[in-house]
C-alpha cells in the first residue's frame, strides 16, 4: 500500500518502548513510533470534545495519515458537521466505516439496543463500533494505531500506557496518555484549534446521541455515557 509517510516492517520491544516514551514529548513519541512500530500507521478519532489535539499533531508528523472514524449512524448533527470542518482545515484523509447493517434495519429487528440493559449495550457497540473498527484497521494494513486516549478521561483509562499491542498484534500508540485538559488547552490555543461545539455546552464525552449526556443532566462524569452502565464503547477495553 502506497502512502505518503514512513513505513515500517520493524517489531520493537513494547515494553521498552512505553519507558522510552515517558519523559518525551508528544510530538517526540510520535516520531519514534512512525520510525521504529509497524506501518501502516493509522490514527482513529471519534471527532470528540477535545479530538482536534491528535488530528493536528499526527496530521501535522505524518501528513495524509489516514484518520479513521467509526459512524455509527447516531451521531450528534454537531459531530458530522465537525468533522466537515477538521477535514477541511486540516485537510485529513478521512476514513469512514460503519456497520453494513444501517442503523433503520438494526431497529427493525433487534429494536433499540441501547435502550436493552447491559446485554443489549454490549452488542450494539459490538455491531457497530468493535466490528467496524477491526474491518478498519485490517482493510488498511495497519500495523500500527494511534490513538487520543487520555489518563485523565475516566478511570478506566488511568493506567493506559503509551504503547501497547492488541490481540491482533498491532501496535497501539497513545502519545498523549499523561496530558490533562490544562495541557489540552494550551495546545488548542497554541494551534487556534477548536473544542467539539458541544463542549461549550457541558459535553465531556461525546459519542452517540442516544447515550450521551452533558454533565448538566446527571450526578456523576461517569454517567455522562451509557446512562452510567459502562463507560468503555469497547473499542478501548
Amino acid at each position: 500500500m502506497n502512502t505518503p509517510y514512513p513505513v515500517t516492517l520493524t517489531h520493537p520491544d513494547v515494553t521498552q518502548l512505553d519507558q522510552q516514551f515517558a519523559p518525551l514529548s508528544a510530538t517526540e513519541r510520535v516520531e519514534i513510533a512512525l520510525e521504529q512500530c509497524p506501518g501502516v500507521h493509522v490514527l482513529s478519532s471519534s471527532f470528540g470534545a477535545q479530538s482536534a489535539v491528535s488530528l493536528h499533531l499526527l496530521n501535522t508528523v505524518a501528513p495524509g495519515i489516514p484518520v479513521v472514524l467509526i459512524d455509527t449512524g447516531y451521531l450528534f448533527e454537531a459531530t458530522y458537521r465537525f468533522v466537515e470542518v477538521m477535514v477541511e482545515r486540516l485537510d485529513l484523509n478521512l476514513q469512514v466505516y460503519a456497520n453494513p447493517v444501517t442503523p433503520a434495519r438494526q431497529e427493525a429487528l433487534y429494536g433499540q439496543r441501547w435502550t436493552q440493559g447491559l446485554d443489549g449495550l454490549e452488542q450494539y457497540n459490538r455491531d457497530n463500533k468493535v466490528q467496524p473498527m477491526h474491518r478498519a484497521l485490517s482493510e488498511l494494513g495497519a500495523g500500527t494505531w494511534f490513538t487520543g486516549l487520555r489518563r485523565d478521561q475516566a478511570t478506566t483509562r488511568k493506567d493506559t500506557p503509551f504503547v501497547q499491542v492488541t490481540d491482533d498484534g498491532v501496535y497501539k500508540v497513545a502519545p498523549l496518555a499523561d496530558w490533562g485538559d490544562r495541557d489540552v488547552h494550551q495546545y488548542l490555543q497554541a494551534h487556534a484549534l477548536p473544542y467539539h461545539p458541544l463542549w461549550h455546552e457541558g459535553y465531556i464525552s461525546i459519542g452517540d446521541v442516544h447515550s450521551t449526556k452533558s454533565i448538566y443532566e446527571v450526578d456523576s462524569v461517569e454517567q455522562t455515557r451509557f446512562f452510567g452502565l459502562k463507560r468503555e464503547c469497547g473499542l478501548h477495553e
